[in-house]
């Protein structure tokens, strides 16, 4: 009786266990997941949605979100409960006189990216073109071009939403300021974004990709000069480094007149020579559509993952010794992304999003098949990524895992974890959005 009335009520689709393409709706990104929802409702617009999450309130189901299923811990896919899942929601419609974009809640970064560059424009749009813009988005957004134009969130101009009571509210500025804020680095945590409304900017689509290999046990000088040279990196370059197996790639990604970038990697690469030489050497051109895409995994769905991240507001010469103090087998892959430029020009206060003063993110990620090793490779990333606590300065809420209330104060701090309890008080005093880094309401 209950799934009829669902049904009767949805334009889109209502899968149960036992249907077709319910096996493949219920996968995400992390092959640990395996979680069974009674009902996954496929909905094509903000009304499916909201009769969604009425039908779900009334059965006293749990409610999750679905868009591009990358969250480590799985929380868009809600065992027994009732799945949104927003992928038939993917349109990108693009104005390019008014530089905006509209893209609906179940996009995906390649979709808005390429619909942007189709009129040479572009906004901050994370690194894996198969993300969800919206997971990616209330969580703040980190990308290619965010020490440029800000973080994801920062370009966000106004939201619809559908909040916990059913109702479809327009947050932006002017109306609904407060949610408008805490949608913007607060998470999930407020109601199930339909569509998003981004300013683009100009951006002719240039890239130049540089990398040094170096041997692990001699990647301590350049990795220290690489820091330095970050500190004064014009904001088209964003620099990074990795740390797989027995190598160190040290470079930086730079988006923005090709002739300034190769001109900044020979300088780059004459400088780290220098003081070590690479294995390997690269500088790589191509277009900004090839460098969202590039670490793309066309079959990244089978792999079962886990993940810790930090915030650093430096590099010590002692954590980058602690980074490098690794077997070279058996530990997670490391990268390393700068912040700074247009991320820290904006007020700490402007948006939930937190931690602004960071000069790189840290994440530890492994990767691996066999479910008789989960505990070995939880376990190594975990010790890991513990060396390096007493350096760190907080967490980007994008990517905790297993924190709990600990991971939360990670990325908020005590005044914002307030501010956005007051937002979540007023729209989802009962927790119906609680399959998330949770922020719970004053009275739960």
């Amino acid at each position: 009786m209950s799934s009829t009335i669902l049904r009767d009520a949805i334009r889109g689709r209502v899968l149960e266990p036992g249907d077709i393409d319910y096996d493949e709706a219920r996968t995400v990104w992390n092959g640990m997941i395996d979680r069974r929802p009674r009902y996954i409702v496929q909905c094509l617009d903000a009304d499916d949605v909201a009769e969604a999450v009425r039908f779900a309130a009334n059965e006293h189901l749990d409610i999750s979100v679905r868009c591009g299923g990358h969250g480590i811990v799985g929380h868009a896919v809600a065992h027994d409960g009732l799945m949104i899942d927003l992928q038939p929601m993917g349109a990108v419609t693009v104005d390019p006189a008014g530089r905006r974009a509209r893209v609906q809640g179940g996009a995906l970064l390649g979709e808005l990216d390429r619909a942007a560059q189709r009129f040479g424009l572009a906004t901050t749009a994370g690194n894996v073109s198969h993300t969800g813009v919206g997971g990616l988005t209330l969580g703040g957004g980190m990308g290619w071009l965010a020490r440029q134009y800000g973080l994801a969130c920062d370009n966000v101009v106004s939201f619809e939403v559908v909040v916990a009571s059913g109702e479809r509210l327009r947050a932006d500025a002017d109306s609904h300021p407060e949610l408008f804020w805490a949608l913007r680095g607060g998470g999930g945590n407020f109601g199930v974004v339909t569509e998003f409304e981004f300013a683009l900017h100009p951006q002719p689509g240039h890239v130049v990709v540089v990398e040094l290999q170096y041997p692990l046990a001699e990647a301590g000088p350049p990795m220290r000069l690489w820091r330095d040279l970050s500190r004064s990196a014009p904001r088209e370059a964003t620099y990074t480094a990795t740390i797989g197996g027995a190598t160190v790639n040290l470079g930086f990604v730079w988006v923005g007149e090709p002739g300034e970038g190769s001109a900044l990697a020979a300088i780059f690469d004459d400088a780290l020579t220098a003081v070590g030489s690479p294995e390997r050497r690269s500088v790589e051109p191509m277009s900004y559509l090839q460098l969202q895409s590039r670490e793309d995994e066309v079959k990244g769905h089978a792999w079962r993952r886990y993940w810790k991240g930090h915030y650093f507001n430096e590099l010590s010469d002692q954590l980058i010794d602690t980074l490098l103090a690794r077997d070279a087998d058996g530990l997670p892959d490391v990268s390393l992304q700068a912040y700074g430029g247009a991320i820290a020009d904006a007020a700490d206060g402007e948006s939930a999003f937190s931690r602004r003063d960071a000069a790189f993110e840290f994440v530890a990620a492994s990767r691996w098949r066999d479910p008789t090793d989960d505990e070995l490779r939880m376990n190594a990333a975990r010790a890991y990524a513990a060396t390096m606590d007493g350096f760190a300065s907080g967490a980007y809420v994008n990517v905790l895992g297993d924190d709990g209330e600990h991971g939360l104060r990670r990325a908020y701090p005590e005044a914002k974890l307030a501010r956005l309890t007051e937002v979540k008080t007023t729209y989802d005093p009962e927790n119906v959005f609680h399959l998330n880094q949770n922020i719970r309401p004053a009275a739960s």
